[in-house]
């Protein structure tokens, strides 16, 4: 799972915000596309939003309390080991300038409705219950985005991969499933309204894309297409969806070995990211069939 949506991540990172011209020409997923005009990154490295997925992860896997202030911690400790490209120029700021979670969490305005707090959230999926999922999403995502739709994405996208992965039902009726369950909690986003066209920067458009691209989906290599083709902020669209994907039989897991043979492998790119879910779904494995 996290290294499809490390890919999701990479691959859409070279079309995020690229002219509509430029998408249509090169969204061919047969390599990684160097963006047209941001510095630092180059074809096959991911951005902020596996990153700080793995920073997730990693909590969720010490098995240590979950509160706002060991998720900082390891949102801190995550970027400094390992400083990337990608996070908005102030969130990167207070990231390169706190040494400790409390540094950060004491300098945060943390009311966003943007796509942070999703783009990160689906290992919480794995977790058993959807009570379970619900909570961890929601006590992360206000460390940087306590608003409604902060949060409310964050569950959401955090639900997707729990309906996948858990074996719920068919993809094609994954965005009417995560909006009943949400209203049952609370919610209200239309979430099975399909989306169509330009993806902004706020969470709940990321997630609404990218179940409507599960949804409409056959197999993870058009899936990716479909992400990306929407154009805007369609590397986390492409990292919350392929995250759910990756989790389903329903999909034919068909995406091209060179993006897997080219994904970026650093210390804590495609081999880490490998054996981070080999842990997770030891730990985390499906009850479905």
């Amino acid at each position: 799972m996290l290294v499809e949506l490390a890919i999701g991540d990479a691959y859409g990172a070279g079309f995020e915000y690229s002219p509509p011209e430029f998408v249509a020409e090169h969204n061919t997923v047969t390599a990684y596309v160097e963006h047209p005009t941001h510095l630092g990154l180059s074809p096959g490295d991911y951005t902020d939003d596996t990153q700080m997925t793995i920073a997730i992860t990693e909590l969720l896997l010490a098995g240590e309390e979950w509160s706002p202030t060991t998720l900082a911690d390891r949102f801190v400790q995550g970027f400094h080991r390992d400083p990337r490209v990608g996070y908005s120029r102030r969130f990167q700021a207070l990231l390169g300038s706190s040494s400790t979670g409390a540094d950060l969490l004491a300098r945060i305005t943390p009311g966003s409705d943007r796509s942070g707090a999703a783009m990160r959230a689906a290992p919480i999926g794995l977790l058993p219950t959807i009570d379970e999922v619900l909570r961890h999403a929601r006590t992360q995502a206000r460390v940087t985005h306590d608003s409604v739709g902060g949060i409310e994405s964050a569950q959401a996208a955090a639900l997707a991969v729990h309906y996948c992965h858990h074996h719920l039902g068919p993809t094609r009726d994954i965005a009417s499933w995560v909006e009943q369950t949400l209203r049952e909690h609370g919610g209200h986003e239309p979430w099975a309204t399909p989306w169509d066209g330009p993806v902004g920067a706020q969470g709940a458009a990321s997630v609404r894309a990218a179940l409507s691209a599960l949804a409409g989906a056959r197999n993870l290599r058009d899936l990716l297409q479909a992400c990306v083709s929407y154009t805007g902020d369609v590397d986390t669209v492409a990292t919350i969806a392929l995250a759910a994907g990756s989790r389903t039989t329903d999909l034919d897991q068909n995406l091209p070995g060179h993006l897997y043979e080219t994904l970026e492998n650093c210390t804590y790119g495609h081999a880490y990211l490998r054996k981070l879910d080999e842990h997770l779904l030891a730990r985390w494995p499906s009850s479905g069939p």
